[in-house]
C-alpha cells in the first residue's frame, strides 16, 4: 500500500476558548440544518462579504473558506477534488473557493462533512479575482440558487502604513468614491435579501451589532499585543486561530463577544503565572497566508525539538488592527471600509509588505515561513514582495509551495526537513 505522505497530525490546543469555540461552531452548524429542515433561509457568503447586514437580518450564514476548511480537516480534500478532474475541471483552478463546489456535485450527504450543506436561500460573495465570479456561478446553478455578486473597485492611492489611519481616518484611506460604490451594493443586498427571504432589515440591530463587533476587536487587540510582547510566548496559533476565527463568524453576537472576553482572560492568566505554549522557546516564527487546514498539528511539530512556536498568524493580527471602525455615526459606511479593502491588507502589495514587516519586528520574530499557493491569484500574487521585504529587514523567510486545502501534493516528511533545516539556519 502506498505510504501516505500528508500524514496528517492533530494540533495541540490548550487553552478551553479554543476547544469551546470549535465546540459552538459544531453544534451550530447541527441546529442550522435543523432548522434549514423546517424552512428557515440560510446564506452561502464569502468570507470578505458584509456578514453584519446577515447578522441584522438574522439569516444565518456559511461561509466559503469556513466550509473548505471543515472539509480539508475531515481529509476530504483529495476525494473532492479528483471528482472535480474527473468531471473536466482543470488541475489549476482556485481551490479554496472551488472545493466547497466539488462537495456540492458529489451530491452524496453520507461523504460530505456532517451531513453536508442544503440547498441556500442565496449565495453571496465579492469578486475579488477572475476566478471567483465562475465558480460561484456554477455553484450556485448546482444548488439552485440566486448569486449576488459584490463590486470590487481598486484602489488608486496607497498607504502602506494602513493600519494607522483605518480606524479613524477611513473615508480618506479607502477613498469616497470606493466607499460610495460599495454602500450602494450593500442597499441593493439588503433590498436582495429582503425580497429572496421575506425577512426585514433592522437598522437599531445593525448598529447595535456594529458597536459590539468594535467592542469585540478592541478585545482582540488587547491580546494581540499580550502575544506581541511576552516571551515566551503563553500561546501558539493553534490556540489562536479557532479562538478568533469561530467568534469573527459570528462577529457581533453576544455569544462572539463573550467567547472572545474568556480568550483574553485565559491568555491574560497564561501570562501573569508565567505559562507559556513552549517553555523551551527559542524561535518565533510566523505564519503567513491562510491555515494550512488539512494538517494544523504541523504547527506544534517544531516545538520540543527546537523550541520554535508559531506566534504570529493573520486572523488574530488582522481582527486587532483591520475591523475597528470609529466614528459610527454613518454605520452602513463604516461597514463598507471595513471590507472594501480586505484583500490588499493580507494579501497585496504594498499593503501588506509593510503591515507584515510592523507585525514581525512587534512580535519578535525570527523567521517567516510564507504559504504561497500556485493555483491562488488571490493569495499568492503578492508573496514574492512580502519575502523581499522580510529580508530586507533582517528576517529570514521560506516558501511554502502548497496549497491551504489541498493535501494531494503534501508530503509532510519532506516538509519537516525542510523547516526543520529553516530553523536549523536560523540557530
Amino acid at each position: 500500500m502506498e505510504k501516505d505522505k500528508n500524514q496528517q497530525q492533530k494540533s495541540i490546543k490548550r487553552l478551553q476558548s479554543s476547544i469551546d469555540a470549535n465546540a459552538y461552531q459544531k453544534a451550530w452548524f447541527k441546529d442550522l440544518r435543523e432548522k434549514i429542515n423546517n424552512g428557515e433561509s440560510y446564506a452561502i457568503v464569502s468570507a470578505d462579504a458584509p456578514h453584519e447586514i446577515f447578522h441584522a437580518m438574522d439569516i444565518p450564514i456559511v461561509t466559503t473558506q469556513w466550509w473548505s476548511a471543515v472539509i480539508a480537516a475531515k481529509q476530504l480534500s483529495s476525494y473532492y477534488f479528483d471528482l472535480l478532474n474527473e468531471r473536466g475541471y482543470g488541475k489549476d483552478l482556485c481551490r479554496y473557493c472551488s472545493l466547497p463546489l466539488a462537495s456540492a456535485m458529489d451530491h452524496n450527504p453520507e461523504m460530505a462533512p456532517w451531513g453536508g450543506l442544503p440547498k441556500p436561500t442565496v449565495i453571496v460573495a465579492r469578486l475579488t479575482c477572475d476566478a471567483m465570479q465562475k465558480v460561484y456561478d456554477l455553484w450556485a446553478k448546482e444548488m439552485g440558487a440566486p448569486f449576488f455578486p459584490f463590486e470590487n473597485p481598486g484602489s488608486t492611492v496607497m498607504y502602506p502604513r494602513w493600519w494607522e489611519k483605518c480606524r479613524y481616518d477611513w473615508e480618506a484611506l479607502y477613498e469616497t468614491r470606493r466607499l460610495d460604490v460599495m454602500v450602494e451594493d450593500l442597499k441593493a443586498l439588503i433590498r436582495f435579501l429582503e425580497i429572496q427571504t421575506g425577512k426585514t432589515f433592522s437598522y437599531s440591530k445593525f448598529v447595535r451589532i456594529m458597536d459590539r463587533i468594535n467592542e469585540q476587536e478592541e478585545i482582540y487587540d488587547k491580546i494581540h499585543d499580550l502575544v506581541a510582547k511576552t516571551v515566551p510566548c503563553p500561546i501558539s496559533i493553534t490556540d489562536s486561530i479557532p479562538s478568533v476565527m469561530n467568534p469573527q463568524w459570528h462577529r457581533g453576537s453576544q455569544w462572539a463577544l463573550d467567547m472572545t472576553k474568556q480568550f483574553y482572560e485565559e491568555v491574560k492568566a497564561c501570562v501573569d503565572q508565567g505559562q507559556a505554549a513552549c517553555e523551551n522557546e527559542k524561535i518565533r516564527l510566523m505564519w503567513i497566508g491562510a491555515g494550512l487546514w488539512f494538517n494544523t498539528g504541523f504547527y506544534n511539530a517544531f516545538e520540543e525539538k527546537y523550541g520554535a512556536v508559531f506566534v504570529w498568524s493573520m486572523y488574530l493580527a488582522l481582527a486587532a488592527d483591520g475591523y475597528i471602525r470609529y466614528p459610527t455615526s454613518d454605520p452602513l459606511r463604516a461597514l463598507a471600509s471595513r471590507f472594501v479593502s480586505m484583500n490588499e491588507q493580507l494579501h497585496m502589495p504594498p499593503w501588506m509588505n509593510e503591515w507584515l514587516v510592523k507585525e514581525a519586528k512587534l512580535h519578535k520574530i525570527n523567521g517567516a515561513l510564507i504559504l504561497t499557493p500556485t493555483n491562488c491569484k488571490h493569495s499568492g500574487g503578492g508573496t514574492y514582495f512580502t519575502k523581499k521585504a522580510l529580508e530586507k529587514a533582517g528576517i529570514p523567510t521560506i516558501d511554502i509551495w502548497a496549497d491551504m486545502v489541498d493535501a494531494r501534493e503534501w508530503d509532510n516528511d519532506q516538509m519537516i526537513d525542510l523547516v526543520s533545516e529553516f530553523i536549523e539556519g536560523i540557530i
